[in-house]
């Protein structure tokens, strides 16, 4: 918002005793709010629906008993019905924080459609409407108020929030306040301070992708307790048949972009011509602006009604691409990421990447925006070579004038690695997004649609070749187990020895040229999707030691089956060598791949309780939850329970540096939780 603007205000909010008082008066009466009595149904039917989606009325039952939620929900899964009705329900106005400008307008006119008194406030407000509608606000006029979080640096709308009654916070995109997330935003910072100020409001944090560890620091940075409920639903998306394709012929590219769009939308670009509205539509997402509008202009030059969309253009273009788009008179939208935040249109038929997006998060929020009326989807990245160096470049250019700091390169370089790792994987890629999510209930075995499951499906490999190929994979990095990192690996399979495996003795194992036959750097890609798969993951705090997970010691005893797809022979690599800058090195923070070691009951209990104490570690120290110990490290804790500093630091990414600050606290919960488990006997 503009300083004018904020001038204006401030004026009038000083011209607004009377109606601050009513407001407090008014809004303060109820007392806390109780949770007996509410009628969801009545509620539902006011906002023009006749029954919940699956996941719906529990969240909203949560939120209301509990009074604290964390909701992990997809894209356009219906995750506003979760503040919306609850907002009808209870009295005073409920505050919506969300980044999505275009959102909030469409959701308020929905609302005032339905007859709730519902506004927004945004910089792209007059100064006289801002304040016309802080005065309605200050008057307790609305149920609910949608704002930027830039709003909160407003000193006038946090003075009437404060003399008004906000029986709930909702935080959409609730993902942006993590420093360590994909797409951070510094103006969420404001919002912890804003939760603490209303301590007897209900808190909604809400997103579509957050990683087990971003969660964690979701409510630490809202200053919520490790117990707050979190609800994870409906990450799943079979209906989306994701394909990825690694091609560097320009002619070959565009041929896979029209066929898939001939494909999604049934019908050829020549047919769009005699078209007033068209059915179903498609969003091509570009890596930067030059190559947008060179795309939408070779699609719109073949009779394809397509229009550009990135920050360059005049802000009244943008708008009118986007309204064509909602109007359905576009077959194709060519963007940049700038486009599809807060756009809800059911019948997107097909995303495409020209390039590789930033991370696997920002990724699966894309294709998220297809299929979400439940049809069939198609989803199709395209990678070369030449992504690497490019996304290196976009990393290290940073969105502002100034460099991004070194760990802020080092970060977002781990996160577009993840997604490399992803794309070059073997195995289903949904499983492999839902165990990156920390979401293995969803799991669904195999999608029986994706590039991956249609290969393995076609059985253009033997079974028993794939699975003795896998398993001897396995057994090596069972022998550099915590020692070696996976170059080491893959010259023992390939029987290339070297200081290390001299040393150890490995050259004298059975493992040792066990697949002599290929060459270490199709041995790499083997090892790497055995990394996507959950059978391998990487540890050590200063280099990159290979670790067997569970899961893999189960594949590689025969216990559980070795369903990959086995790289190609004769493939371009698209992941950097493990020497130099863009070494596949251990990760910090949401960048970790999820967990797969098996925890009973009480290793799930105790790793719950550690997570408890190190978000109370974190709160102590000022920092991200991760910066005390990972998911995968409390994991391992809760599985070894060690006793001793010797023991903890068997643990992954536990150092003699996290070992000397935490691990009297950590060790302490071990021995408290095994004392309650054996009866008070220590172990």
């Amino acid at each position: 918002m503009s300083a004018p603007a904020d001038m204006d205000v401030d004026a009038d909010v000083r011209a607004l005793d009377h109606g601050l008082d009513h407001g407090l008066d008014h809004g303060l009466d109820h007392g806390l709010d109780h949770d007996h009595g509410f009628d969801l149904e009545a509620a539902l039917r006011q906002l023009g629906l006749e029954s919940f989606r699956p996941g719906q009325r529990e969240a909203i039952t949560t939120l209301l008993n509990a009074g604290r939620l964390l909701l992990i929900a997809p894209t356009g899964g219906g995750k506003s019905l979760s503040f919306q009705l609850p907002a009808l329900l209870l009295p005073g106005t409920t505050v919506v924080l969300s980044p999505l400008i275009a959102l909030m307008a469409d959701q308020v006119q929905a609302l005032q459609a339905r007859g709730v008194a519902a506004t927004f406030l945004a910089s792209t407000l007059p100064g006289h409407e801002i304040s016309a509608r802080l005065s309605g606000l200050a008057r307790g006029q609305y149920k609910l108020i949608y704002a930027a979080p830039e709003r909160l640096g407003s000193p006038a709308f946090r003075e009437i929030l404060r003399k008004i009654h906000v029986p709930l916070l909702a935080i959409d995109e609730a993902h942006c306040i993590s420093e360590w997330g994909h797409d951070f935003r510094p103006e969420y910072l404001q919002i912890g301070e804003l939760v603490r100020e209303h301590a007897h409001a209900r808190v909604l944090a809400c997103t579509a992708t957050a990683t087990p560890i971003v969660r964690d620091e979701i409510l630490a940075r809202l200053g919520l307790h490790s117990d707050t409920p979190q609800l994870i639903q409906g990450f799943a998306r079979p209906n989306l048949a994701l394909q990825v394709r690694e091609d560097d012929d320009r002619r070959s590219r565009d041929h896979a972009v029209d066929q898939l769009l001939a494909q999604a939308l049934g019908r050829g670009p020549s047919k769009t011509l005699s078209r007033s509205l068209v059915s179903g539509t498609a969003i091509v997402y570009a890596p930067t602006r030059k190559s947008a509008e060179q795309e939408q202009a070779r699609l719109a030059g073949q009779g394809w009604r397509c229009k550009a969309y990135h920050a360059g253009l005049e802000p009244q273009v943008r708008e009118r691409a986007q309204e064509q788009f909602m109007l359905s008179q576009l077959d194709v939208v060519v963007a940049t990421n700038a486009f599809g935040m807060g756009i809800d249109r059911a019948d997107v038929r097909a995303v495409i990447h020209l390039a590789p997006p930033s991370s696997l998060e920002a990724y699966y929020q894309e294709v998220g925006r297809a299929g979400r009326d439940g049809a069939d989807a198609h989803a199709l990245m395209l990678i070369a070579p030449g992504d690497m160096p490019l996304r290196r470049r976009l990393i290290e250019r940073g969105s502002e004038d100034s460099p991004p700091q070194p760990a802020v390169v080092e970060h977002k370089w781990n996160l577009f690695l993840e997604l490399m790792r992803w794309a070059e994987g073997g195995s289903c890629r949904h499983d492999a997004i839902l165990r990156y999510f920390g979401d293995e209930g969803e799991a669904l075995g195999g999608c029986g649609r994706c590039d991956v499951c249609l290969d393995l499906a076609r059985g253009t490999a033997d079974p028993a070749t794939v699975t003795l190929i896998v398993r001897k994979a396995l057994s090596a990095v069972a022998r550099v187990h915590r020692r070696f990192g996976l170059a080491a690996a893959a010259n023992l399979l390939a029987g290339r020895a070297d200081d290390r495996l001299e040393r150890s003795g490995l050259i004298h194992t059975p493992t040792f040229a066990s697949l002599k036959e290929y060459d270490p750097a199709w041995l790499m890609r083997l090892l790497r999707r055995c990394i996507v798969a959950g059978w391998v993951e990487f540890s050590g705090d200063d280099k990159p030691l290979a670790v067997l997970t569970e899961a893999g010691r189960r594949v590689m005893k025969g216990e559980a089956p070795a369903r990959l797809l086995l790289p190609a022979l004769s493939v371009t690599r698209m992941l950097p060598h493990t020497s130099g800058k863009s070494m596949p090195r251990p990760t910090r923070g949401p960048a970790e791949t999820s967990d797969e070691v098996a925890l009973d009951a009480a290793g799930l209990a105790l790793f719950q309780r550690l997570r408890g104490r190190r978000m109370e570690l974190a709160g102590r120290d000022g920092v991200p939850p991760y910066v005390v110990a990972s998911d995968r490290s409390l994991r391992d804790l809760a599985l070894l329970r060690p006793s001793s500093r010797e023991q903890l630091l068997l643990a992954h990414g536990i150092g003699p540096a996290k070992a000397e600050k935490y691990g009297a606290d950590l060790l302490a919960v071990i021995a408290e939780h095994s004392g309650a488990t054996h009866g008070g006997a220590a172990r």
